[in-house]
């Protein structure tokens, strides 16, 4: 597949068959968003790939709203900052997951990004316990300093989403000469 055709079959897809996703898949796609940049070549992301379903389901919790989804994912990858490696660890953590969703789907899968950073797991509960402390507890393998930013559901997709609209014009890409 070209890039072309990677770019624009890149969907948030957020129903999955619920099949389990295998590793060399997960790990070919980590290993390739291991090249994105990062701010001053610090390299302050790294990747958790969490293939026990039990606990990719119980992902599905992280928040009230917007990650149910992870309930039939056959997959998830966490990705992770490390914050005293640089100030831009959330700048270069999205780089790497556009780069690891994309490279997902030259694999043939389908992901959709969750956002931890500071949500609540209950959005309307103030003092509820912060998502990113959610999914701490349920992955203490997480190396101490690390910051979870995203939760990338992955699996193979149980319908065909639609296309992207098609280019809207020249309102969206400007030129200065």
């Amino acid at each position: 597949m070209d890039f072309r055709e990677v770019v624009q079959r890149r969907r948030s897809t957020r129903r999955y068959t619920g099949k389990p996703v295998e590793r060399e898949k997960l790990q070919s796609a980590m290993e390739l968003a291991l090249r994105a940049p990062s701010s001053k070549n610090t390299r302050s992301t790294r990747l958790m790939a969490v293939t026990n379903l039990d606990k990719v389901h119980a992902l599905s919790r992280l928040r009230d709203w917007g990650s149910s989804l992870l309930e039939e994912a056959g997959a998830a990858i966490v990705v992770l900052g490390d914050e005293s490696a640089s100030p831009m660890w959330q700048t270069n953590a999205s780089i790497m997951a556009n780069t690891l969703q994309l490279a997902l789907v030259d694999e043939g899968l389908a992901s959709c990004w969750v956002h931890v950073g500071d949500y609540l797991t209950l959005k309307d509960v103030p003092d509820s316990q912060r998502s990113e402390d959610y999914v701490k507890e349920l992955l203490p393998e997480i190396p101490e300093g690390y910051r979870v930013w995203c939760v990338i559901s992955i699996g193979y997709a149980d319908y065909t989403p639609k296309p992207l609209p098609e280019y809207e014009g020249p309102e969206r890409i400007l030129f200065v000469e």
